[in-house]
């Protein structure tokens, strides 16, 4: 008998055995990772932790602080082996004081839904009052010349293109009065900007977001306001225009300040390859938000989504082959430096890298990834290889593209990279504003998406790109 049960106890181990070497079936193990995320996910949990403790995680802030360690944390939770920080100085601007917009033309004075831009310089003292001009472009305003503009305001009511079906396409092409205006303006002798808020929304919900001072050009003040306040500019504007040719005035107040440089962190969570612990695959997003929202959609759900993929790895007793690597980059919304120090990093240390996965896009349902390579036609070999495996899951969009701003540098080194894509319709309704909350986030719609992230990782692991 003792012998006979020994016989059984060898041929078990023996079937195990040829059993654990054997290829996953994918269709199973891609049912298994989405089933993981729908029935047990804990990103939706951790995202409510993220953005009710540590709002206006902007570099340089407190909440950024705490939310590195929060970071540290999670990604214990999440089953990582090695958890630790890469150090990074990021740039340290404060809002300040509430900022003011005021309309003066025609009665009482009407107050605009605003806030000041990223970066931008504050008034002086008091604030500015000048008379306003309307343009559309960066070509306009440069057509107008410093006759037409020399100490006046600028306001560039440029609405993002209704016709552009993805809106992110949208917000990049018109992003541009945003991040150059103030410059081209003040080359020009403008006093201050205002730039209309990048959304397809109409309500009285000002969107901030950085402006890039040029070297040559003075900083002037830069605010965005609301579509419905741009929309009653504009129209006293054009009531002004056909009254005969009276000016329209603007009172403006910012109290920002620039302060010097201030350290924070990436967070790095590993689990190590199994066969080719040199070998990396990264998930990450950032982890900074503007200092004045949340930052449910932008980026809190993309690091909740990037920490999951860790967890449902080890839920599901999933050994990568690769090194898993999670990282919470730092200052994309208004810097990268977080970003630039990883590659940076990479590029010293001479890690080699399979793929950089980014999400920064939003928590909302998955439609596919976007995809990027130096060595050919990525997304046209993914799609081959595992649309069908996607398919079931509503993931059926294989673009070809930079994977996102965080792992764009790594993409200049030639490793590959992929961004998750989910339905973006809504994301630029709260993008950059104080209603980016937790409340708009679907929690399915959140997990769908790290059940998306984590089929890629697994998918990139055991079957190569």
């Amino acid at each position: 008998m003792r012998r006979t049960f020994r016989f059984i106890l060898a041929l078990f181990a023996s079937l195990t055995a040829v059993r654990a070497q054997a290829p996953a079936d994918p269709e199973a193990t891609l049912r298994a990772i989405f089933t993981e995320a729908l029935v047990r996910g804990r990103a939706y949990g951790e995202l409510r932790t993220l953005v009710t403790t540590y709002p206006g995680r902007l570099a340089g802030s407190k909440a950024l602080a705490g939310a590195v360690t929060w970071g540290e944390a999670a990604l214990k939770r999440a089953g990582a082996e090695t958890v630790y920080r890469q150090d990074v100085m990021v740039p340290h601007w404060e809002r300040g004081a509430k900022e003011s917009v005021t309309l003066l033309a025609g009665g009482a004075p009407q107050p605009l839904a605003a806030f000041a831009l990223g970066g931008s310089v504050a008034t002086p003292a008091g604030g500015i009052e000048a008379e306003v001009v309307e343009v559309k472009s960066l070509e306009e305003v440069a057509a107008l010349g410093r006759e037409q503009v020399a100490g006046k305001i600028v306001f560039f009511n440029r609405p993002m293109d209704p016709a552009i079906v993805r809106p992110g396409t949208a917000y990049s092409t018109g992003v541009g009065v945003r991040s150059r205006g103030p410059s081209a303006a003040a080359r020009l002798g403008a006093v201050a900007v205002i730039v209309r808020s990048m959304t397809h929304a109409l309500d009285d919900l000002p969107h901030t977001g950085g402006t890039n001072y040029a070297p040559d050009a003075p900083r002037i003040p830069a605010a965005a306001i609301s579509t419905l306040a741009a929309e009653r500019l504009g129209a006293a504007l054009t009531a002004a225009k056909k009254s005969g040719g009276a000016t329209v005035r603007v009172a403006l107040t910012i109290n920002s300040r620039w302060l010097p440089d201030a350290p924070s962190h990436n967070v790095i969570g590993e689990i190590r390859g199994t066969e080719f612990p040199e070998q990396i695959i990264l998930v990450g997003g950032h982890l900074d938000s503007w200092d004045v929202t949340p930052g449910a959609h932008d980026n809190g759900s993309g690091i909740v989504q990037s920490i999951e993929v860790l967890r449902i790895f080890r839920a599901l007793g999933l050994r990568p082959r690769h090194t898993l690597r999670c990282v919470l980059f730092t200052n994309e919304e208004n810097g990268l430096r977080g970003s630039l120090a990883y590659a940076a990093s990479v590029r010293e240390k001479q890690e080699r890298h399979v793929i950089a996965i980014e999400t920064d896009n939003g928590g909302f349902q998955p439609r596919g990834f976007n995809l990027g390579s130096t060595q050919g036609d990525l997304h046209e070999r993914a799609a081959a290889r595992w649309a069908a495996l996607f398919a079931p899951y509503g993931l059926n969009s294989f673009v070809k593209g930079t994977g996102g701003a965080d792992v764009g540098p790594l993409l200049a080194q030639g490793i590959a990279v992929a961004g998750l894509t989910p339905d973006s319709q809504r994301y630029f309704d709260y993008h950059h504003t104080t209603a980016d909350s937790i409340d708009k986030v679907h929690p399915r719609e959140l997990h769908l998406g790290a059940g998306a992230l984590a089929a890629l990782v697994w998918l990139v692991d055991t079957q190569g790109l």
